[in-house]
Order: C-alpha cells, then structure tokens, then sequence
C-alpha cells in the first residue's frame, strides 16, 4: 500500500506539470466536443489525434489522449438528454429518461445528474485502475467464451425490467435487432447471410448509425409531424439544480452506486461500456419500488444515475486490462494501445517496472483528468442547455446535418447515410406503434458478440451446452440471469399466494 501511495504520489506530480495540465484541458473539451457528436466518439477522435502526438513526449501523448476519452464520456450525454440523439453508443440507455426530463423543462437538472453520476463512475474506476490493476487483471484472464456468453445472457436478462406493456412487442423488437445484427459475413464460415445479392449489405448495419437513425431522425421526424412543438421550450440552469441532484443521489445512492460497480465490472471486457449502461438501467428498473416502476421511462433521475455511473465506470476500468495485459477494453482504449505500440511501449505487468513515470503519470492524469472534466462540464452546462431555446425549425437542419457527418464519419461511406435515413423512418414507425426501442438496439449492439461467443463455446465443448453451466464463473452467471429473467414471474407468484396484488412490470 505503501509503495502504491509513493508511486501514486508521483504520478500527480507528473500529471500537474504545466505542460501535461495544460494539455489534458485540451483534451478534456476536444473530447466533450467529440463526444457530444454523433457517430465520432472517442475512439474516433484519439484516432485523428495520434499523429499530433509524434511530436510530444509518450506521458504527454497519452495525457491528451486519455483527457479526450473522458472528455467524450462526459459528453456523449448531452445531445442524449437535450436531443434524444445519443452522441455515444454507451448514451442510449440516457435517452429513455434523460430526454423525457429534458422535454419537461428539467434539462439543466438531467445533465447536472448525469455529470454527477459520470463522477461517481469514474472514483470508482480509478480508484480500482489504482489499487487492484494486478489483482483485477487476473481475474479477467479467467474469462473465456463461455464466461463471457454468460455476461451477455445477463446483460439481457437484466432487461426483462424494461418489457413495456405489450411483452409480444418486446419479443418482436428483440428479434428485429438480432436479425439486423446477423446481416453480413458470417464470422465462423465467412459465407454471406442476410444480404440478398445486394453488395452494400456485405457489411452489415453499424450499431452507431442505426443508433442516430432510430433516436435522431426518429425523433425529428416525429416531432415534424406533430408541428414542430418543441420551439420556444426554455431552460435556465440554476444552483438549485445541483442541491437537487445531491438529495437525488442520496435517495438513490444503491442506483448510483450499483451503476459504478456494474461499469468497472464489464469494463474490462470489450465494448462494456454499452452492455454495462443498459444492465445498470435494467437492474436499477428492477429493483425500483413497485409504486416508481412506472416512472422509468418518463423522467426518472436515478434512470439517468444508473446508465451513466455505468458507463464511465467502464469507460476508465477499460484501462486496466490495457495496461497489465495489453487487451484493451474498450475501442477508445485499443486506440490509446495503438499510440503505446507507436512510441516503443509494451503494455503489460513489465511496463509498471520498466516505465513506473508513464504508467503512474497517466493514473495519476486519471485523477485530474475527471475532476477537472467535471469541473468543464458543470461549468460549461448552461451554454449546453441554452441551445434549447434555439426555434426548433431552426435547430431541425443543423440536427440532420450534424447526424448525417456522425453516420458517414463511421465508414466514410455514402450508403450509411441511406441506412440513417431507413433507421430513422423505423424508428418514426416504432413510435407511432408504442414499440420500445431498447431491447432491438440491445439485440444489434450485443448480437455479433453474443453470436461469437455462443458459437466459440460449442466449438470448444463440441456441441455440448454443459458448458454454459461450469463453475466457477460460468455457472453463477446462468443462474443470475435465469432468476433475474423469470423475476417478474416469481414477483406476480408470490404475490397471488399471499393474496395480494401482482406487481405492473
């Protein structure tokens, strides 16, 4: 503990250094810039970053490459919450109650709870990214396919909190996503599935375009239709908001601190980001008190709490593995490990005895990177706020425009425009029909990964799905998500043998 604090220590000395401060306030709003962008994100952004970092020392580089990706965390929410246009993947779960705030007049209070929580999520990542990389790092080695199968199984399963009214509708949304999600090259036999001889469907539909499509023109051309009656909607951020959120997270504290610990869990797994922000909006609905269940949905802070405590955490947990085994856990974090490898940098248990200054500076730029992030954006959030006074009919253009770069940044290809257009007339009929979107977007954005791993582990057991039950990690996993799947059902049970009324779900 002792060598850990020294080492700590050391770390915000390099990190306070006015060059290396100076550069992580650059990063830090570039990133909220990238972030609040449709379609760029994080990874995209250290990207077009990395050639600028030739020139600079490696502590430096990485600083203002890590600064961004905090940056973006904290920024994806904003165009969620003001526009219902998740300016990040791991953003959607936000939108469900972030942006029905939003329309309620409570902006100012959505995105100061939504900062809060990203504070929240990420002292818990960092304090973990500090004190546990080794013991943390072995345990993500015991992860394999089958394990993490389980993880996806769980991540749905904790979505059965979400099924709205109709749960036919619910079933009908999941299957569209999977089917969507198989679209393409098959990833074991390489063979075309889905494309029905036409070329551009080869590759398949990105989760980021169909997300802009579905929520972005979705809901523009909704609100077309129905008169443009968004204009004129006015915003003023106050103090008070903030002495709000802070009660708001005392009478929540399990949500957000559930969140958090979700995210730090699926941070160090690939994209766990997005997975760990839906299954921190599903366990907090599910455990929600019967009489606030029926909030979720339509404006309820601790579904704002839950989703983005989440996702920062993963977000910086996602450095973990990057740096103690050289397996990034996150798109930004595989970029970050791309600039490693250019400046001569080996990633691994060797990096922290051969190059202590670089791993402990960029721990301890962890540190001031998100304080001073949240400190931007707290300041910042009444300019982003105040964009909703703008006339709508004004904004309505901008807002296309803006979705339209987001979906061809993806690729740079033309045809992802024509699928943001067709996302967002699916979208438009979703609505239309009461559909809820959640569980379709959860079926594409997991659906390639739950495929690979399911098939990995029959290849591996040879057909035999005993191996979805192995203990350690596997078996505990199927048994969470077999109880937390048939919840509602032993909830209406139990209530009916007591004689009571079944919960609403």
């Amino acid at each position: 503990m002792v060598d850990i604090l020294s080492n700590l220590s050391m770390g915000l000395q390099v990190a306070f250094q006015p060059f290396n401060l100076f550069v992580a306030f650059v990063g830090l709003v570039l990133g909220v810039i990238v972030g609040v962008l449709p379609g760029l994100g994080g990874a995209n952004g250290c990207a077009i970053l990395i050639p600028v970092t030739f020139v600079m020392p490696p502590v430096a580089a990485v600083i203002l490459l890590s600064s961004l990706y905090w940056g973006a965390l904290y920024g994806g929410c904003i165009t969620s919450i003001l526009f219902n246009i998740p300016g990040e993947p791991w953003a959607v779960a936000t939108t469900f109650d972030g942006y029905p705030m939003a329309k309620k007049g409570q902006a100012g209070r959505a995105l100061t709870a939504a900062f809060f929580a990203h504070a929240v999520g990420a002292l818990f990542g960092t304090i973990l990214l500090t004190f546990f990389a080794p013991i943390i790092a072995a345990f993500a080695l015991m992860f394999g396919p089958p394990e993490t199968f389980g993880v996806m199984l769980l991540t749905f399963s904790a979505f059965v909190g979400l099924v709205g009214k109709s749960p036919l509708k619910t079933v009908v949304a999941t299957a569209v996503g999977f089917i969507l999600a198989a679209v393409g090259i098959d990833i074991v036999s390489g063979a075309l599935r889905l494309t029905f001889g036409l070329e551009p469907l080869m590759g398949g539909f990105n989760f980021i375009v169909a997300v802009i499509g579905l929520f972005g023109l979705g809901e523009i051309f909704l609100t077309v239709e129905e008169g443009l009656k968004l204009e004129g909607v006015k915003v003023k951020m106050k103090l008070s908001d903030i002495t709000w959120v802070l009660r708001d997270m005392v009478r929540y504290k399990y949500e957000v601190v559930m969140g958090a610990i979700v995210g730090c869990w699926m941070g160090f797994k690939p994209g766990g980001a997005t997975p760990a922000s839906f299954m921190a909006y599903g366990f907090a609905k599910a455990g929600a008190k019967e009489d606030e269940v029926g909030e979720y949905g339509k404006g309820h802070i601790a579904g704002i709490f839950a989703p983005e405590a989440a996702a920062h955490g993963a977000g910086t947990s996602a450095l973990l593995p990057m740096l103690t085994l050289g397996i990034p856990g996150s798109p930004t974090a595989a970029v970050i490990l791309g600039g490693l490898m250019i400046w001569g940098l080996q990633p691994g248990p060797m990096l922290f005895k051969d190059k202590p200054e670089f791993v402990w500076g960029l721990i301890g730029s962890t540190w001031v990177g998100n304080v001073l992030g949240f400190l931007v954006v707290v300041a910042f959030a009444p300019l982003f706020a105040a964009v909703l006074r703008i006339s709508f009919s004004i904004l309505m253009p901008l807002l296309i425009f803006i979705c339209a770069i987001g979906a061809y940044a993806v690729n740079n290809r033309m045809i992802d425009i024509w699928y943001m257009m067709l996302f967002g007339v699916i979208g438009w009929a979703f609505k239309k029909l009461d559909y809820n979107m959640a569980p379709m977007l959860l079926a594409l954005v997991l659906g390639d990964m739950a495929e690979q791993t399911l098939r990995q582990s029959l290849i591996m057991s040879q057909g035999s799905l005993l191996i979805f039950v192995q203990p350690p990690i596997a078996l505990p996993l199927v048994i969470a998500a077999a109880l937390i799947a048939f919840w509602p059902a032993i909830s209406a049970l139990k209530a009916r043998l007591r004689g009571g009324k079944a919960p609403a779900h």
